[in-house]
Formats: structure tokens, sequence, C-alpha cells
């Protein structure tokens, strides 16, 4: 299974966004891998590796492909396919969306 997503998150897969992509990915029983769309199968990297997730340099409004085998192939292309397609909480923001004191 796959599925092409634009990035939202402003920092691309860097720092926080690749740290909880590659959490969300290791929650599933199933291979998930992820590249630029225009890379074909030759970018395609672990998502369960955050040194490969944030070695891909990808930027906020780029194109990536999600590919998910498994028992948990669905659910986990899902999973992932949100988390980009969703801006993360800045780290400085706390519960109630402000900044602490």
């Amino acid at each position: 299974m796959e599925r092409t997503v634009t990035v939202v998150p402003e920092a691309g897969l860097h720092a926080r966004p690749a740290s909880k992509l590659v959490q969300t990915a290791n929650r599933f029983d199933a291979d998930v891998s992820i590249g630029r769309a225009a890379d074909g199968d030759d970018g395609l990297v672990r998502a369960d590796s955050m040194l490969s997730v944030s070695g891909l340099n990808v930027g906020h409004g780029e194109s990536v492909r999600v590919v998910a085998e498994g028992a948990d192939a669905a659910d986990a292309l899902d999973a992932v396919c949100d988390l980009l397609a969703t801006e993360v909480e800045s780290e400085e923001q706390d519960g109630d969306g402000e900044a602490p004191p």
C-alpha cells in the first residue's frame, strides 16, 4: 500500500516532526518506508529510523511517498500520513497552547 502526501509541518521532516514520525511508524506491525515522491523506489528509507528520516532533508510543502507493508499496513499508512498532513505543536507551548512563563 502506498500514498503520496504533502508535508505540512513548518520544520519539514527535521527534529520533532521526524521523531514523531519514527515513533508513529514503530507502533505498528508493518514495514513503513518514506521518500520524496519524485525519487521513486530508490529514494525510500525506513520510517523507523530517525537518522534515515531526518537525512531525507524533506522540507515543508514537499510531496513524499509513504509505503507500508505488513499486518497493520493500512493503519500505519493512515497514521503516518495524518501526521505528515498536520502541523506539529511547538515545543515551547504547554497544554493550553500558550508559551510557558
